[in-house]
């Protein structure tokens, strides 16, 4: 069953509490780019993708607007039909899980060559660049194409259950600034308020994938497909030392709820049961901590076996870069449909 692909406003209820039974040392990123007065939408001057006008630098007063929060992203909103709200955040089209790995494609990327446009009409990553690149300052292009660079899908981070705030942005921070492109929710039942976190996770939300799953075998089973091993964290006697693993293999690394750890099924349904080795006089981290240095160890392991943790080819840089100026303002979308627009009226113009 296919996961529900995040959007800004579709996680209602994924950091609940969990049943009883059961960045680096670079400054945060910040917005620089196209600002939009009031009542004001950028749009594609022609079909063309010759060079707009550059934007006004003093216009990026406010180095979050147009931000999500965390909380924005799991505040419930359910007058927003599913459909809508599932599209929001992911925009290229995207590939399904049964032509991964395990139907002989190779390692996992998730996305297609094709943003789907006004009326259908598909545009391929090369003209999403193309076209959006005047639109987005110089410093800003820079700063996407090296977080695209170093992007990677062979390591990804599963939370479920998690019931304090603050962990779940800083991970999804942690997440963002080691490159680990892809993040999976698994949710519980029951709703929950949280506070504003929007400085632990410093917009970090809106440059990952992140999918919500209603069940760890529901997630574990895509994950499969897609060809990644599942590593729970876990501190029973059969766990592996992270620093004994193999990371170059696809790994979906799963951390659990702050109190009760991983479920007894999430970890029944992973591949191995992993730790990492403490020597204090207590026996555990804190999940965020715990997931950070997973992660963290994980791309230091990829950097020493294979030289470097980005291992995108040519062409899924192109379409992730793509994807990432697409994710740049909910503004340049609109760019891209009447582009998307022209370019059928050319083609019917042809005809």
């Amino acid at each position: 069953m296919a996961s529900r692909t995040l959007s800004f406003s579709s996680l209602a209820s994924a950091f609940a509490p969990f049943p009883a039974c059961s960045r680096p040392r670079h400054p945060p990123l910040r917005l620089l780019g196209l600002h939009l007065s009031s009542g004001h939408l950028l749009r594609a001057s022609t079909l063309s993708t010759a060079a707009a006008p550059a934007p006004d630098a003093d216009a990026d007063a406010d180095p979050y607007e147009g931000v999500d929060t965390v909380e924005h992203l799991l505040a419930p909103k359910p007058t927003s039909p599913v459909g809508v709200r599932m599209g929001r955040l992911m925009k290229m089209q995207r590939r399904a899980d049964a032509d991964g790995p395990a139907a002989g494609r190779g390692r996992w990327f998730p996305y297609l060559d094709a943003f789907r446009g006004a009326g259908g009409v598909e545009v391929t990553s090369q003209e999403v660049v193309d076209v959006l690149e005047p639109y987005i300052l110089e410093p800003r292009r820079d700063r996407i194409r090296r977080a695209v660079q170093s992007r990677s899908y062979a390591v990804c981070l599963v939370v479920e259950g998690l019931t304090d705030f603050g962990n779940v942005s800083a991970a999804f921070r942690s997440a963002d600034a080691l490159g680990v492109q892809s993040v999976h929710v698994i949710s519980c039942e029951d709703n929950k308020r949280y506070r504003d976190n929007r400085h632990v996770s410093m917009g970090a939300e809106k440059w990952l994938d992140i999918e919500l799953w209603s069940s760890p075998a529901e997630c574990f089973d895509a994950l499969k497909k897609r060809g990644y091993r599942i590593a729970c964290t876990s501190l029973g006697s059969d766990s592996v030392s992270v620093y004994d693993m193999d990371w170059s293999h696809p790994t979906a690394i799963v951390v659990g709820n702050e109190t009760m750890g991983i479920s007894d099924v999430a970890l029944k349904l992973s591949d191995m049961h992993c730790s990492v080795p403490m020597k204090g006089m207590v026996d555990s981290f804190n999940v965020s901590v715990a997931a950070g240095i997973l992660m963290h160890h994980a791309v230091y392991d990829r950097v020493s076996r294979l030289g470097q943790n980005g291992d995108l080819t040519p062409e899924e840089n192109r379409i992730l870069l793509a994807e990432f100026y697409l994710r740049h303002r909910e503004s340049t979308a609109t760019v891209i449909h009447e582009y998307a627009k022209r370019k059928a009226n050319n083609l019917v113009a042809k005809l």
